[in-house]
């Protein structure tokens, strides 16, 4: 009983608050832990000061007492204040959070760039420029959100990278510390005997005995060379539909969506190799395999896996805010169809943006068609052991080396190659970003400046490949007729009660049809 008056507590909060972490009362904060609520998990940490050491909010262990607990806002923050991660709840997991307004998007950018490794090769000064602002100001958006500066959030990330590296692979401690950004073997043993009074040899011999029968079912599956991590998310999560909408738009030869697994090749740098991905949907995760050619950078891959998949989303404020569109769409006052749904990111944000392009006033099954076309002329063959898996998307390079001739002898409209054009130069001159979270305006406004991006591109590439959440491109014609009027300004009108979350209600509706 008193679990769950503790889960209609923190259920209120999130009515109360929608998500907003830093509106929550720390009496809340605690309701949340008695209830292991998932809604919480990511969006704070809990340091325990008879114990020295931080959890998420689903910790299974016994619940401290509230006058030992204290709130951060991320784990970097909790490990500032002197506390150890927990080796059961694994702060490492937790799902992130997705921002609304400009300064938490700009948090949140800078916070994937972090993760992704930008600070291991540049200076917090270059990310800085990168993301279009200077670095006092960058510095002090990281400090209101997260509570630690830049180097401070690296460096915790670093380290439980390397803390999830020693408990879930087979990797040597040497591979370890430098997947995980580390400059020898010697400053990741140093800085885990600080932080966690821990050796890294020994958290690796502990993990033998943790695992069970989940791990030897994925080797059956996977070739023994495959490298595994996890990414938690928020349940519910829609899986079945994800996979449905990225099926329908997959880019032959380089992804490959069957037996609810999502596969595909990958290129990040000089790194090739590729990866797949499954949902373990009783312990609100997706496991992760990565082919050994990725180790080194790992840290991209994976966030790169949590933008395709809005592993971020808080799906029950959403729920609640496209309440009237689940209605809808299930003929009832329930929003359950809405209730998971999530917006598919993208892996590669040109790739993307191209195949957006080619889609333009033509059916799914044709741009597919295009991109597939445009994939086996310029994409590198890559050689994997999964049936119908063995190309690589073309880079901005390889795009822009093809003639308008060449490129229109696909089948593509000469209009849509200068198109496709312009975006990989835009990109190749680092005036267009095309990775989740970027300036939302700055971004928009160089999409229109180029030939032949209208509205709807311009929309579809903010909410998938942006991850701005409320994009909704009211001209789209399947939309216009999922939500049965004529013109855009009648789609408009009728989604301007989901904002912020117009985006989520564009893919509801999509896929319902």
């Amino acid at each position: 009983m008193l679990r769950i008056a503790c889960q209609e507590t923190a259920a209120k909060a999130v009515a109360e608050v929608v998500g907003s972490e830093n509106m929550l009362s720390d009496d809340q904060r605690y309701q949340a832990i008695l209830s292991r609520d998932w809604r919480f998990d990511g969006v704070f940490f809990v340091g325990v000061s008879s114990t020295g050491i931080y959890c998420r909010s689903v910790c299974s262990v016994k619940a401290p007492m509230r006058k030992n607990c204290t709130f951060y806002r991320s784990a970097a923050a909790a490990e500032l204040a002197g506390y150890r991660p927990c080796l059961r709840c694994r702060p490492e997991l937790a799902p992130g959070q997705a921002k609304v307004d400009a300064i938490g998007r700009l948090a949140i950018a800078a916070a994937n760039r972090i993760e992704a490794g930008a600070l291991t090769q540049q200076s917090v000064g270059a990310l800085a420029v990168e993301l279009g602002v200077s670095d006092r100001h960058l510095r002090r958006v990281l400090k209101k959100e997260f509570g630690v500066s830049p180097i401070q959030l690296a460096q915790t990330q670093r380290l439980l990278l390397a803390k999830r590296l020693l408990s879930d692979t087979q990797l040597t401690v040497a591979d370890v510390a430098f997947a995980s950004g580390f400059s020898s073997v010697r400053r990741l043993n140093a800085l885990f005997q600080t932080r966690y009074q821990l050796q890294p040899s020994t958290l690796r011999k502990s993990r033998t005995a943790r695992k069970g029968k989940g791990k030897a079912a994925q080797a059956a599956v996977q070739p023994p060379d495959m490298l595994h991590c996890e990414l938690a998310y928020r349940p519910p999560l829609n899986w079945e539909a994800l996979l449905s909408f990225l099926k329908r738009r997959a880019v032959v030869g380089v992804e490959v969506i069957e037996e609810n697994r999502y596969q595909r090749t990958v290129r990040l740098g000089k790194h090739r190799g590729w990866i797949s991905v499954s949902c373990l949907p009783e312990r609100n995760k997706l496991d992760v395999a990565l082919s050994a050619g990725l180790v080194p950078v790992i840290l991209p891959v994976l966030t790169r896996v949590k933008a395709l998949f809005d592993l971020a989303a808080d799906p029950l404020p959403i729920a609640e805010n496209l309440g009237d569109l689940g209605g809808r769409l299930s003929g009832s006052s329930v929003a359950l169809p809405c209730l998971g749904v999530r917006v598919p990111g993208a892996f590669d944000g040109f790739e993307v943006a191209i195949r957006t392009v080619l889609g333009q006033q033509v059916s799914v099954k044709a741009a597919s068609t295009l991109m597939t076309r445009l994939v086996e002329t310029v994409g590198e063959k890559i050689e994997t052991p999964v049936v119908g898996l063995g190309r690589l998307t073309p880079t901005p390079e390889q795009v822009v080396q093809q003639s308008v001739e060449t490129l229109s002898a696909l089948g593509i409209l000469p209009s849509r190659v200068r198109s496709v054009l312009a975006i990989a130069q835009a990109v190749i001159y680092n005036n267009l970003q095309l990775h989740n979270y970027a300036d939302i305006y700055k971004t928009t406004a160089a999409l229109k400046a180029l030939p032949g991006v209208g509205d709807w591109t311009v929309q579809y590439i903010s909410a998938r490949v942006l991850a701005y959440p409320d994009a909704f491109p009211a001209g789209d014609l399947a939309l216009r007729q999922a939500l049965g009027v004529e013109k855009a300004s009648a789609a408009s009108k009728l989604a301007e009660s989901w904002r912020p979350w117009r985006a989520y209600g564009a893919i509801a509706l999509w896929q319902s049809l």
